[in-house]
């Protein structure tokens, strides 16, 4: 099986995407060094918390311009995903600028309350080989209280309120909004068609 580093960004999602890689069979290993990272065969970018307080932790550790060169296939988990966008209204933080537009703040309404937690469906899904095997419908599961527009590099939508991305892509660069490790068989899906990429 190929490597996977799991940059290690402060989240608390680390040991819950190392045992979702685990029960696919692969090995996640939990790394914030450069030479780890880039020598990796895929990266996972994680995050859970603020914008400002990963792209902070990411900075300290001299990740930013190695994960904005990186080659091989990388994906962004839930604040992962955010970090991969030009810039968040969480702190008004610079993010990575792999993708362009910003990240903005979830609207709260009455039976929509923000943070945004729990089971959805995901919508309008493009083929592309993270998504082989789901399907229109299928959902997932999201803890978030910020998100990301749909623009033309979204692969799957879903619906809060708007429309906001959940799985995008730019070139070697995919992000879910949802998180895969909880995501029962949707998740596993995704992961397993991210270690076959």
């Amino acid at each position: 099986m190929k490597e996977v580093v799991i940059v290690d960004s402060g989240g608390a999602n680390l040991a819950s995407l190392q045992y979702a890689l685990k029960r696919l069979g692969a090995r996640g290993e939990v790394s914030a060094n450069v030479r780890t990272i880039t020598a990796a065969d895929r990266v996972l970018l994680p995050g859970v918390g603020a914008a400002a307080q990963a792209m902070r932790r990411l900075h300290l550790a001299g990740l930013l311009g190695v994960l904005r060169a990186l080659t091989q296939p990388v994906l962004g988990v839930c604040l992962g995903m955010q970090l991969l966008f030009e810039r968040s209204e969480e702190g008004e933080t610079d993010c990575l600028g792999v993708l362009p537009y910003t990240i903005r703040g979830l609207s709260p309404a009455p039976g929509r309350p923000v943070p945004h937690m729990g089971w959805n469906t995901l919508h309008g899904i493009k083929p592309d080989p993270l998504l082989d095997g789901v399907a229109d419908g299928d959902f997932a599961y999201f803890v978030h209280s910020y998100a990301a527009q749909v623009t033309p590099h979204t692969l799957a939508s879903a619906q809060y309120g708007a429309a906001l991305s959940a799985i995008v892509r730019r070139d070697n660069f995919w992000g879910t909004q949802f998180h895969p490790e909880r995501s029962a068989a949707t998740g596993a899906q995704v992961l397993q068609n991210f270690l076959r990429l």
